[in-house]
């Protein structure tokens, strides 16, 4: 599975795959699986799942939030590695999708740690506790919700909390100006409104398709 950035040619997307960590076997059965369905390129690269795994072990957060967790590729790699007293809630509209990942949360033993909330993810973060601190989360779902779950988790936010936000380059549709889709404008948007905000400090990165990194401004 290879990153599909728009700027990235196939040959140097095959050498990030190749020269970052690989899946374990249960990581890949995972991937193989998404890859057989319809939708399955919503399924994050390998690379990026890698760097999100990285993450976490660095962070060390007890509360994750997921918006959008399909397959659960993610989730699997985040929930691995948080701390014993950490907890992912995941956020997902649909059973059918993570019904998939969780047979392999299950089987990786780390069920317990992932909070799985099917309904609407805007309804799921307004029924978060007031002094509930999201050490980090990542948003991967509707672009066009994007700005609004920015806007409800960061009341959650502390100093040292971190949200992620995947395909924030969009196959490089984010440059085309003749591109009017919903989504590619919803993405304009939350770029724009990010590094707008003066409260907010972002770092855009080429990674999967384009992830933001998102922190309280310090100072």
């Amino acid at each position: 599975m290879t990153s599909d950035i728009a700027f990235l040619a196939p040959g140097i997307a095959d050498y990030i795959e190749r020269h970052t960590s690989r899946p374990n076997d249960l990581e890949q059965r995972l991937i193989d699986e998404t890859q057989q369905l319809a939708w399955g390129r919503m399924q994050i690269s390998s690379a990026q799942a890698q760097f999100m795994a990285m993450f976490t072990r660095l962070l060390q957060p007890h509360c994750v939030i997921e918006v959008g967790t399909f397959t659960g590729l993610s989730a699997l790699k985040v929930a691995q590695e948080l701390p014993p007293e950490g907890l992912l809630i995941a956020c997902d509209v649909s059973d059918e999708w993570t019904s998939i990942g969780r047979r392999y949360w299950q089987e990786a033993g780390i069920a317990d740690r992932i909070d799985l909330r099917i309904g609407p993810a805007a309804d799921t973060l307004r029924a978060l506790p007031s002094d509930l601190v999201v050490d980090l989360a990542f948003i991967d779902a509707d672009k066009t919700g994007y700005l609004e779950y920015l806007e409800l988790l960061i009341p959650h936010m502390s100093g040292r909390s971190v949200v992620l936000v995947d395909n924030v380059l969009w196959s490089g549709h984010v440059l085309d100006d003749a591109d009017q889709s919903a989504d590619t404008i919803a993405l304009r948007e939350f770029n724009r409104a990010v590094v707008e905000n003066e409260s907010l400090e972002v770092a855009l990165l080429p990674i999967g398709d384009g992830l933001s990194m998102i922190t309280l401004r310090h100072g």
